[in-house]
C-alpha cells in the first residue's frame, strides 16, 4: 500500500520538473510562447496536487476551517502577486487621484510606459484584474464546480448531493460550518458597495476589510480539531507519520507548491495573454479575464480533485474562503502596497469604469450569498450565476471589438450598471425570502464566535 502514494507523489512531482529546470534554475530564454504555456501548465496542475494533498494531511492537526484558508491563500497567491505589481507601479509613479484626475480617458488608455498616464492606467489594471479574478471565483468557480459535482454524484455516490424531482431541481448541500465565511463574507460585500463612493482604496478601507479576515482567522483558529475524515491515497499515508513527521510534510508540500505556482502562473498568464493578443483580443480585456482565469487555476484544479474524492463539501470550503480572502486581503493590501511604493500613506485613485466593475463584482457577490444562505446551490441557481457572467463578459468584447470610441465605453459602463442592477435584485429577493435562514445564519455565526472566545459549547442557534 504505501508503494501507490509514492508512484502517486512522485509523479506529481515530475510534471514540475521541466518547468523548475527549463524555466527557473537555468532561465532558459527563447522558448515559444506554447512550450511555455504547456510546461508552467503541467508545473500548476503538479502544485496544486500537492496543495490539496497538504491541506487534507493538516486536518489531522488543525482545524479544517484553518486548513483550508492556509490552502485558498497560498492558491490564489498569484493573484495577489499581480494586482500588487500594478499597484506598485501606480504608486511608485505618482498616479494620484488628483493627477489622474487631469487626463483624459483616451490619454490613459494609449499611455506611453513610464509617463504618468501609465502610471494611472495601471491603477486602473490593478481594479480591473482584482474584480476579473472575484468574478471569475463565483461566475465560473462556484457555479462550474456545483454542476460538476451534481454531475459527478450520478457515479460517486457524493451524500451532499441532494437528488429531487423536476427539472434542473437536484442541489449541493453546503456544510452549516461554513456559516461563518459566509456572513463574513456578506459584511465585506456590503462594504464593498461604499468604496466606489471614495476616491479610491485608501488605508481606510484596508483596516476595515484586513481587519474583518484577521478577525476570521482568529476565530477559526480557536476552534477545536474535528474529528478526522476518513482519507486514502497520499493524505493517508501522510497522516501515519509521527507528529513531527507530518507537519514537515504539510510544510514542505506548502512551500514547495507554493513557490512552484508562484513562479509559473505568470509566465502561464503572460503567454495565454500573448496568445490572446496574437487573435486581437485587448490588452485590457486581457489583464481582467484571462489573467485572472490563470492565476485562479490551482484553486480550481484542488477543488476539482477534492470533488473527484466525494468530497464536495471541503471544496466548496475551500472556493468560499478562497473568495473571502480575496474581498478582504486582496482589496485591504492594494492600498499597502500603492502607498509604500509613493512613500506615503495614500490611496489608490481608479476611474468611472473600475467604480462600476467595483459594484458589480459586490452586487454578484450580494447574489451569491443570497443563494447559498440555504446552504444549497441547485442546478437552476448555478446555470444563473453562470450565465449572467458569461453574458456579460461576452456582451462587453462584442462592444470593444464592433463599436468605436467613445461610444463603446459609454455602452460598456451602461452594460456593467444594468447587470449591477440585476444582481441586486436578484439578491434582495432571495435574501427576503430566506429571511428566516438569514437568521439562522446570522445565530450560528454569534454562537460560533462567542465558543471561539470564551471557550463555550453553547449550540442553542445551530439548530436547523
Amino acid at each position: 500500500m504505501k508503494k501507490q502514494p509514492l508512484l502517486a507523489i512522485s509523479a506529481v512531482f515530475a510534471l514540475t520538473l521541466p518547468w523548475l529546470f527549463t524555466g527557473i534554475i537555468q532561465e532558459v530564454s527563447g522558448l515559444s510562447t506554447i512550450i511555455v504555456v504547456g510546461m508552467t501548465g503541467l508545473a500548476i496542475v503538479g502544485a496544486s496536487f500537492m496543495l490539496a494533498w497538504g491541506a487534507e494531511t493538516a486536518e489531522k492537526d488543525v482545524p479544517r476551517a484553518f486548513a483550508i484558508a492556509i490552502l485558498a491563500i497560498l492558491a490564489v497567491a498569484p493573484e495577489y502577486a499581480v494586482d500588487a505589481y500594478y499597484a506598485w507601479n501606480a504608486g511608485a509613479n505618482g498616479a494620484t487621484a488628483q493627477a489622474c484626475s487631469q487626463l483624459s480617458g483616451s490619454a490613459i488608455a494609449t499611455a506611453e510606459p513610464g509617463t504618468l498616464a501609465q502610471a494611472c492606467h495601471d491603477a486602473n489594471l490593478a481594479v480591473a484584474n482584482m474584480t476579473g479574478a472575484n468574478r471569475i471565483l463565483i461566475g465560473l468557480g462556484w457555479s462550474g464546480i456545483a454542476l460538476y459535482t451534481i454531475y459527478r454524484a450520478t457515479r460517486s455516490g457524493d451524500s451532499s448531493v441532494v437528488q429531487r424531482p423536476g427539472s434542473l431541481t437536484d442541489a449541493v448541500k453546503i456544510d452549516r460550518n461554513i456559516s461563518l465565511e459566509i456572513t463574513f463574507l456578506l459584511a465585506a460585500t456590503v462594504y464593498a458597495f461604499f468604496i466606489p463612493l471614495g476616491s479610491g482604496i485608501g488605508i481606510g478601507d484596508t483596516l476595515i476589510l484586513v481587519g474583518l479576515y484577521v478577525l476570521y482567522i482568529g476565530v477559526i483558529i480557536r476552534n477545536d480539531v474535528e474529528e478526522d475524515t476518513a482519507h486514502v491515497g497520499v493524505p493517508a499515508y501522510l497522516q501515519s507519520f509521527s507528529k513531527w513527521g507530518r507537519v514537515a510534510a504539510v510544510f514542505g508540500l506548502f512551500a514547495y507548491s507554493g513557490y512552484m505556482i508562484f513562479e509559473a502562473v505568470h509566465p502561464f498568464a503572460h503567454g495565454l495573454e500573448t496568445l490572446g493578443t496574437s487573435f486581437g483580443i485587448p490588452e485590457f480585456f486581457m489583464i481582467q479575464w484571462i489573467a485572472p482565469l490563470a492565476s485562479e487555476s490551482p484553486e480550481l484544479i484542488v477543488v476539482l480533485y477534492l470533488v473527484n474524492k466525494a468530497r464536495s463539501t471541503a471544496g466548496f470550503n475551500a472556493l468560499i474562503s478562497s473568495k473571502l480572502n480575496q474581498w478582504t486581503l486582496l482589496i485591504g493590501t492594494l492600498a499597502v502596497v500603492y502607498s509604500i511604493a509613493s512613500g506615503t500613506v495614500g490611496t489608490l485613485a481608479f476611474d468611472e469604469k473600475q467604480a462600476a466593475e467595483i459594484w458589480i463584482t459586490a452586487a454578484q457577490s450580494f447574489f451569491a450569498l443570497g443563494v447559498l444562505v440555504n446552504f444549497e446551490i441547485d442546478v437552476r441557481e448555478a446555470l444563473t450565476l453562470f450565465v449572467l457572467f458569461a453574458s456579460q463578459v461576452v456582451l462587453e468584447f462584442g462592444v470593444l471589438q464592433l463599436v468605436s470610441e467613445p461610444a463603446a465605453a459609454s455602452l460598456s459602463l451602461a452594460l456593467l450598471h444594468a447587470y449591477t442592477v440585476v444582481y441586486v435584485l436578484l439578491g434582495g429577493w432571495l435574501f427576503v425570502r430566506r429571511r428566516e435562514n438569514v437568521r439562522r445564519l446570522t445565530g450560528r455565526t454569534v454562537a460560533t464566535v462567542r465558543n471561539a472566545f470564551t471557550g463555550g459549547t453553547d449550540t442553542s442557534e445551530h439548530g436547523y
